[in-house]
């Protein structure tokens, strides 16, 4: 082995590692809510995970900070809601899911996402 056949083995084995770390060790933060929570929305959902309980309203108030027009609009499909979100204001939404279940929450298009788990 040459020289550059060992700095070329080394970067790869650098990248396989990075991109193990990347992906695989990130741990969702679950945020537990139990009858309102504010998610901030600027590059993306903050907090991106919360937990709510079934069978009780929740209300989720969005505030979004981002000018970005991806962001605008809030989608939860699974409950068939699609809200516009003007700059600085508090947007409510209330859910009483029923059933227990992982729930995606999306921008307009489809480039940020969250989760509401029902437990």
């Amino acid at each position: 082995m040459n020289i550059n056949e060992i700095i070329v083995s080394l970067a790869s084995l650098i990248g396989i590692i990075f991109t193990y770390w990347f992906f695989f060790t990130k741990k969702e933060e679950v945020v537990s809510v139990d009858s309102s929570v504010s998610i901030i929305v600027d590059g993306g959902y903050q907090p991106e995970v919360i937990s709510i309980p079934s069978g009780k309203s929740t209300k989720i108030n969005f505030i979004r900070k981002d000018p970005s027009s991806c962001l605008e609009e809030v989608i939860i499909p699974d409950f068939k809601i699609r809200k516009y979100l003007p700059m600085n204001e508090k947007v409510t939404i209330e859910l009483a899911p029923k059933e227990a279940g992982t729930f995606t929450v999306s921008c307009g298009m489809n480039m940020f996402h969250g989760k509401i788990i029902v437990v």
